[in-house]
């Protein structure tokens, strides 16, 4: 993962106030990651996190995004994002609720491009109100996820087997070199 703290802190206060906050859990906001990602490489060839997505029984996986969102969950006080996000248990159901420390500010939103906003709005209108069944459902619909086995760590790549990615493979390829190379 190649993403600024704080632009990462940045996503998690976007997602967390503008998505219904009775289905946004872990799995629906890793969802969420994965669709910020697959659709900014499928529009402009790049990735926003540029995390490491892995195929799981529910869907891809931002693997380092998962792993800090686990650790504010388990051991808030020593989380790094201890000031951003909380969870919250539900009664009666498996989902830990993902809740905002604060709100998103125009500060927050200084730290993305005109792409990458366009993309975090586009996710947030298409999945916001709904469930995890649901976003869960249309991440198994996506080549990414239909074309990797359980574990595997899946490429950005595989974003251009869905009908709707508009740049080629060695468009991507050619633009994650560029962002190594100067990073």
């Amino acid at each position: 993962m190649n993403i600024p703290l704080p632009k990462l802190k940045a996503l998690l206060l976007y997602f967390c106030n503008n998505t219904d906050s009775k289905f946004l859990g872990k799995v629906k906001l890793m969802k969420l990651f994965y669709f910020l990602d697959f659709l900014h490489v499928k529009k402009y060839g790049s990735p926003i996190t540029y995390d490491t997505y892995v195929h799981l029984e529910h869907g891809p996986i931002p693997s380092t995004i998962k792993n800090l969102v686990d650790d504010s969950c388990d051991d808030v006080d020593n989380s790094i994002l201890s000031d951003t996000i909380y969870c919250e248990n539900v009664d009666n159901i498996a989902m830990k609720r993902i809740i905002p420390k604060r709100q998103f500010t125009e500060n927050d939103k200084k730290l993305f491009s005109k792409s990458e906003f366009e993309i975090l709005e586009i996710v947030c209108r298409r999945f916001g109100a709904q469930n995890t069944k649901y976003i869960e459902d249309a991440s198994h619909k996506e080549a990414p996820w239909l074309e990797t086995e359980p574990l595997e760590i899946i490429s950005y790549t595989m974003a251009t087997r869905d009908s709707d990615c508009v740049v080629s493979k060695e468009e991507i390829n050619l633009l994650n070199e560029i962002y190594s190379f100067s990073h």
